[in-house]
């Protein structure tokens, strides 16, 4: 019973800062794109920053830790609100400012693992359990900060992907994709997250497609 709290204790000591970081990034880094094409939204209200405080949902963040225990890692921080007609290209920019948040998660990835790689290379040992937690915290801010680029590349509402979408389609397909998705998105995005787990049969598409990407990726990024 000790032995199952305290490795219950020392996931949630590993997890928290990789997902903690993971969200701040994503969402600071949607703020800092939008200020760069003229949306001061973000700036007034304070989330130009990388104090997770200023961005954290707590109904998303304890939601990513339930799923990273499980093996997978899905959740959401305060979306950085937006506004498009602060920009001169609007459909563009605001693609651009969508695509942000994955791209951020993506070079944190790399920086993770090219961290781990570095303490590995100076003789780091998961024999020591501070050096262990570490090294896993690593790995873990690798796979969290995949997962989390590739779900949100999902092209459905209120994901990045839809945004990314909608900057690339022509302007009549794009106001009809989310005139069409705008209002379900979210709906659907549950449905793919939850029924395969209630029905059986259910199509997994998140777990057989999104999952195995972002381990596959992670182990890429890892060199194992």
């Amino acid at each position: 019973m000790m032995d199952t709290a305290l490795d219950f204790i020392l996931k949630v000591i590993v997890l928290a800062p990789p997902i903690l970081m993971a969200l701040t990034v994503h969402e600071a880094s949607h703020g800092y794109a939008a200020y760069h094409f003229g949306d001061p939204t973000a700036k007034r209200l304070g989330r130009l920053t990388l104090n997770p405080l200023r961005h954290l949902d707590p109904a998303g963040t304890l939601f990513f830790f339930v799923t990273a225990m499980l093996g997978s890692g899905f959740g959401w921080a305060k979306p950085v609100p937006v506004d498009p007609g602060r920009f001169k290209r609007p459909r563009q920019d605001m693609m651009w400012v969508s695509a942000a948040g994955p791209a951020a998660n993506l070079l944190f990835a790399v920086a993770c693992a090219a961290a781990l790689r570095a303490m590995l290379a100076l003789g780091l040992s998961q024999e020591s359990l501070a050096q262990g937690l570490v090294l896993r915290m690593l790995v873990y801010g690798v796979f969290i900060n995949v997962i989390l680029a590739l779900f949100n590349m999902i092209p459905l509402p209120p994901l990045d992907g839809s945004g990314v979408l909608g900057g690339l389609l022509p302007p009549r397909a794009a106001a009809e994709y989310q005139r069409r998705l705008g209002r379900y998105g979210f709906a659907i995005l549950l449905a793919l997250l939850f029924l395969p787990a209630l029905i059986p049969g259910f199509p997994d598409l998140i777990g057989s497609l999104i999952v195995p990407a972002a381990a596959w990726l992670t182990d890429l990024l890892l060199g194992f």
